[in-house]
């Protein structure tokens, strides 16, 4: 059964970075792509980062550009999102997540980042 569970959230001042991690289970991690989404209050989950199966392509929103780095560790199954620089719209619930060849979709509970001062 596949799991995926973020850690890391919290509060933190404006200009302040955080670290969020994503352990994973119930797969064979390491031949799968994995990505972070994220939802703030009343809208709809956005798209944040993407890694490849092997770390060696990433992509990011372009308002993360810069700011946030995308990576993973297969042998402890596990992804990361460093977020530095962090701004008050950054605030949101940040899930991870994958996706399977044929399309379905798996998500971790959230985990919840705010930045205010």
């Amino acid at each position: 059964q596949v799991q995926l569970v973020e850690s890391g959230g919290g509060l933190v001042q404006p200009g302040g970075s955080l670290r969020l991690s994503c352990a994973a289970s119930g797969f064979t991690f390491s031949t799968y792509a994995m990505y972070w989404y994220r939802q703030a209050p009343g809208k709809e989950r956005t798209f944040v980062a993407y890694i490849t199966r092997t770390g060696g392509n990433t992509n990011y929103v372009e308002s993360v550009k810069g700011r946030f780095t995308i990576s993973r560790d297969n042998a402890k199954n596990t992804v990361h999102l460093q977020m530095n620089s962090l701004k008050p719209e950054d605030t949101a619930v940040y899930f991870c997540s994958t996706r399977t060849p044929s399309g379905r979709a798996y998500w971790g509970q959230g985990t919840q980042v705010t930045v205010s001062s």
